[in-house]
């Protein structure tokens, strides 16, 4: 059975969703004024495992991931490119799709758009008014934190990392300086809709609460997203009535031991970093380390995690798939089953790999290629053929065809130096050869 950290309690619980047809997960999507980076693909790819587990043990899962498309960011980039904010937004939500596509991260089954839920968001706006837990000032409306008791349950922050933390303006025309915006007005030129409180704009955490309730309903099983968003965010969604059973939190992730940062010059975006790696090698490094632990990203982890990978393709290669057996998957399944512990998780599939090289019986080596292949599927992994990853990169493949070809005739007239040059050309076009069995194959180097 799935066990996972609930934040809130700040322990790890069996999981049991509500309905025990229906799971429900809600995780907070991206903000869409500028390209992905590696920071925003791990919550995307760790929750997308987590889906695959979800619908690997249950009956039906509806997971929504949303796309906040109206936010003070998308409109200062639309300032900047002397655009409007629908261009903006339309622009990088097509490249996020892109981008973590590439990793092997799936569409969710539902993906809402905030502006197409502002109705929703001024009635939810409405409700908290009526029951005295938001109030309307100088053209804003905001939420009265003092109103709801168990404010600060999740993050067990206090008062004064509240006010540090929050996205909060200090305005004397607030009742308590905690209080947060639900609504806000929107000045010339920036985009809004008319309201019982003139012409503007939500808040960003009414957002999603506004959302989930309109395609999940008012109570959901998990709640996932970042660490950074547990507070205020995550926060102040509970204030505002989400209810979840489960919140789920990914860590950071760090570049050479540093906090990305625009200043820093550090900050690695996706669609850079698949020029040089392929999307499902971003996406091994990217589960290579516990999900609620920071990620350090160096210029060796893209590396290690394409070479691991070949290891993996490497025992499929030439390996007929054939029923994969449930003791053989048990290992990955427990260790996902265990707070996502996707490090143990990819650590059984090396020793899975291991056992195929290790057996002499050609159908035992089929069973246990068809549990790493499948239990690869858990973690959106071993996605290719075999024999294209290990070729791929390559820019001319008939070349290094004709290259091997003669290799190997070289080798069978035992011309020794033929076959050595042979080999350093290939090593000059990036090609490793390997001999075993008879058989000459080649890959492209990591």
């Amino acid at each position: 059975m799935l066990h996972l950290f609930n934040s809130m309690g700040r322990e790890v619980q069996q999981f049991v969703p509500r309905d025990p047809e229906h799971t429900r997960m809600y995780v907070c999507g991206p903000t869409v004024y500028s390209f992905a980076h590696i920071g925003n693909a791990r919550p995307a790819v760790v929750f997308d495992v987590l889906a695959r587990v979800l619908r690997n043990q249950f009956p039906s899962l509806s997971y929504a991931r949303n796309i906040t498309d109206v936010d003070d960011k998308i409109i200062d980039a639309a300032f900047a490119a002397s655009t409007n904010c629908e261009e903006i937004a339309g622009r990088f939500t097509a490249a996020y799709h892109i981008d973590l596509g590439a990793l092997g991260v799936a569409l969710p089954d539902i993906e809402p758009h905030a502006t197409d839920h502002i109705s929703q968001m001024i009635d939810m706006i409405e409700g908290l008014i009526a029951e005295d837990k938001a109030y309307a000032a100088h053209g804003h409306v905001l939420f009265h934190v003092p109103s709801f008791s168990a404010y600060g349950a999740l993050s067990g922050a206090n008062v004064d990392e509240m006010l540090v933390g929050a996205r909060v303006e200090v305005a004397p025309w607030k009742r308590d300086p905690r209080d947060f915006v639900l609504w806000k007005p929107s000045k010339g030129g920036e985009p809004g809709w008319e309201s019982p409180w003139g012409f503007g704009r939500p808040g960003w955490h009414i957002e999603c609460s506004a959302m989930i309730k309109a395609h999940l309903g008012d109570q959901i099983d998990i709640h996932g997203g970042g660490i950074d968003l547990r507070f205020p965010h995550h926060e102040n969604e509970i204030a505002q009535g989400t209810n979840a059973r489960f919140w789920v939190h990914n860590g950071h992730v760090t570049v050479s031991g540093a906090k990305m940062s625009k200043s820093l010059g550090n900050v690695l975006l996706v669609r850079d970093l698949l020029a040089d790696t392929p999307g499902e090698a971003i996406r091994y490094a990217l589960l290579s380390a516990h999900y609620r632990q920071p990620l350090d990203w160096t210029p060796d982890t893209p590396r290690a995690a394409k070479a691991a990978l070949d290891r993996l393709y490497g025992a499929l290669r030439d390996q007929p798939i054939g029923e994969a057996l449930q003791e053989d998957m048990a290992p990955v399944k427990a260790a996902l089953d265990n707070d996502l512990n996707t490090p143990a998780a990819l650590s059984a599939l090396h020793s899975l790999a291991g056992q195929i090289h290790a057996s002499p019986d050609p159908q035992r080596r089929s069973e246990l290629a068809a549990a790493l292949q499948k239990a690869g599927d858990l973690l959106g992994l071993l996605q290719q053929d075999p024999i294209t990853w290990m070729q791929g990169g390559a820019t001319d493949t008939a070349q290094i065809e004709a290259l091997v070809a003669e290799r190997a005739k070289a080798r069978e007239r035992r011309e020794w130096s033929r076959a050595d040059a042979i080999r350093d050309e290939l090593a000059g076009l990036g090609v490793e050869v390997e001999d075993s069995d008879g058989q000459s194959r080649w890959r492209m180097r990591a």
